[in-house]
This record gives C-alpha cells, sequence and structure tokens, in this order.
C-alpha cells in the first residue's frame, strides 16, 4: 500500500537555457514586474537542452520515493511515446505508475521552459490536454494513508472543482490525511473552493503569492498591502482555516512554517540558483516525508529546505533530489529561528 498519493499533473519539461533574452523591469505592472523579451523572427542557437519529468504531482512523488516513502502517482497522460516516457522515468524513481490513467487519442503534457542563465528565473510555455481530462476513481485511490493535493486540472468530463469535492470525500470516508499544495490557477479560478479545502487539510504548503491569494479571497476587507507583507499575519489567517501544520515558501527570502505552538523560519539554502522549476515541488516532498515519519516541524523545515536548495542547483524537479541516507548530512548546517 503506498503511503502517500500524490494528485495533479505529470508532463515533461524540456529546458532551454540562454543569457540572450533582455529582462526588462516593469515594477508599474504588479503582476508582471519583469519581462524576458527576443528578437521577432531571429533564431537562437541553444548549447544544450534539458529534459525531465514535470507537473506537481509527479515531481513531488519522485521526491518522497528518494526520502524513503512508498509513493503513487494519480495523473493523466495521452497513448503516446510521450507519455510512455513519463511513466518510465517515474518508475525507475521507485513510483507507483498503476494510478496514472492513459487516454487514447490525446496528448500527454508539454513544457518548454525559457532559462535565463543569469539569474536562473524562467518563463514556462505549456500545452496540457491529457490532464484535463483527469477523473477521480474512489476504488482505485482509497488505499493509503496520504493525499497530496497538488494544482488539479480537469475541464472535459469534470471540473477540478468536483475532482477537489471527490479527493476530500474519499479522504472524509477512508480516514486518510491531507496535505494540500494548491495551484495559482485554483485559487484565482474558485479561492472560496480552495479556503473551504484548506480546511480539510492536516498540511498545508504554499508559496507567498499563493499565500496572498488565498487570504485575499475571504478577507475581503483588507485594503491595504501592510498585512500581505507580513508572514506571520498569512501563516496564521491560514491556521484559522483549520490546517494543523502551514508552511510558507518565498523563494531565496527562506520558509515559514507552524504547528499548533509555534512558529519557525529558516533562511534559503544552496548556493546560486542555475533553474527553479522544481524548488517548491521540492520542498513540499522534504517537508512532508519528514512531517509523515513523525519528525518536528523544525525537522520536516530542515528536509524541506535542504531538499529545494539542493535541486536548483540543477536543471529539472528530479536531478538534485536528497536521498534519506544523505539527508542528515545536508540539513546539518540549516538553522531555525522560533519567531
Amino acid at each position: 500500500m503506498n503511503q502517500v498519493i500524490c494528485i495533479g499533473s505529470a508532463s515533461k519539461d524540456v529546458f532551454f537555457p540562454t543569457a540572450r533574452g533582455i529582462i526588462t523591469n516593469t515594477p508599474e505592472d504588479l503582476t508582471s514586474q519583469k519581462k524576458i523579451s527576443f528578437e521577432l523572427g531571429a533564431k537562437y542557437q541553444i548549447e544544450d537542452r534539458y529534459e525531465a519529468p514535470g507537473g506537481v504531482a509527479a515531481n513531488v512523488s519522485q521526491g518522497l520515493a528518494r526520502l524513503g516513502i512508498k509513493a503513487g502517482c494519480c495523473s493523466k497522460i495521452g497513448d503516446d511515446k510521450l507519455g510512455m516516457w513519463i511513466v518510465d522515468e517515474l518508475e525507475k524513481e521507485n513510483v507507483d505508475t498503476s494510478l496514472i490513467q492513459v487516454e487514447n487519442n490525446c496528448k500527454s503534457d508539454l513544457s518548454a521552459i525559457i532559462v535565463d542563465t543569469n539569474s536562473g528565473d524562467h518563463t514556462i510555455f505549456f500545452n496540457r490536454d491529457a490532464n484535463e481530462r483527469l477523473e477521480i476513481v474512489p476504488e482505485k485511490i482509497k488505499n493509503t494513508e496520504w493525499f497530496f493535493i497538488s494544482a488539479l486540472n480537469g475541464s472535459v468530463r469534470k471540473s477540478w472543482e468536483e475532482n477537489l469535492e471527490e479527493i476530500i470525500k474519499i479522504a472524509k470516508n477512508e480516514n486518510i490525511h491531507i496535505a494540500f499544495n494548491p495551484g495559482q490557477r485554483n485559487i484565482k479560478d474558485n479561492s472560496e473552493k480552495v479556503a473551504k479545502a484548506v480546511e480539510n487539510s492536516e498540511v498545508l504548503i504554499l508559496n507567498r503569492d499563493e499565500a496572498i491569494e488565498i487570504v485575499s479571497g475571504y478577507k475581503k476587507q483588507i485594503t491595504g498591502d501592510k498585512e500581505f507583507n507580513d508572514e506571520k499575519f498569512l501563516i496564521k489567517e491560514l491556521q484559522s482555516l483549520g490546517p494543523k501544520v502551514v508552511s510558507l515558501t518565498d523563494g531565496i527570502r527562506g520558509a515559514w512554517a507552524c504547528d499548533e505552538n509555534n512558529l519557525y523560519y529558516t533562511k534559503a539554502s544552496g548556493n546560486k540558483p542555475v533553474e527553479t522549476t522544481g524548488a517548491g515541488d521540492s520542498f513540499s516532498s522534504g517537508f512532508l516525508a519528514a512531517y509523515i515519519q513523525g519528525k518536528s516541524i523544525e525537522e520536516a523545515l530542515r528536509w524541506g529546505t535542504a531538499n529545494g536548495g539542493s535541486v536548483v542547483g540543477f536543471y529539472g524537479a528530479k536531478d538534485g533530489l536528497i536521498k534519506e541516507n544523505e539527508m542528515l548530512e545536508k540539513i546539518e548546517k540549516i538553522k531555525i529561528e522560533t519567531l
């Protein structure tokens, strides 16, 4: 039996690193303060490219498996070579792929990722087809201790809202713990539905932008930015919805986590990032693996930070994932502050 079933997307990511994009600061655009541009009609030669599995469910299940957790991936692929490649890559990491659904006459999801080599930041062009057809089958996923619910898709047969409701219903009926990492699409589409799912979660893991989107969605009376610049405020508001544990990440600024009694903080770990796509997912797998194994919140924060800091030194969310027997050494220098 799986300890964790990760539900969400699985795809293939192809990375194109380059230093030839022109970065423009646009502070007047609050939701897009930096832009990258290339000459229209030009052709650029890239010295190398990198391929890796992508999608949150795929990424987190791989990270959990590396850390000794029996993990399965519940996602959807097309009946194509790309889909089979995704399955093969996950099986190499000992992820249970029996829950991956295959859709006939459908394309597996694919992303092309432009990486600015000067900063490690990226711009993603993605095509989503198979994952929009994800269906939740209760009989297939009810035998597990945990659900890790990530950014959900679904629009062809069932909406993502219907899928989310079904997952929560199964969890309640089968006494399955929920770790929730909502996607920005879900939050922007229906923040109230996401907030309801947060109420039913034991562990909530999200980044700063996602936290602001959720809190602003139901805290209509807040009109200023002061509260939203305060991590303590955001975490307190999210915890008031019901989860026992909330962890918030903010890139190079570090990460926070709280339980019912204390709030903790740690700085980001690792060297200058090569590429940051998998940072959040690797943090999630590290944090959750430690928590499932009964370790303290401080220790879970160390595991998540170490895993995230390691992965950003590589392209993609797979290379750089820490193994269970390597973790003790990796977390030695990570200091935790109690706030």
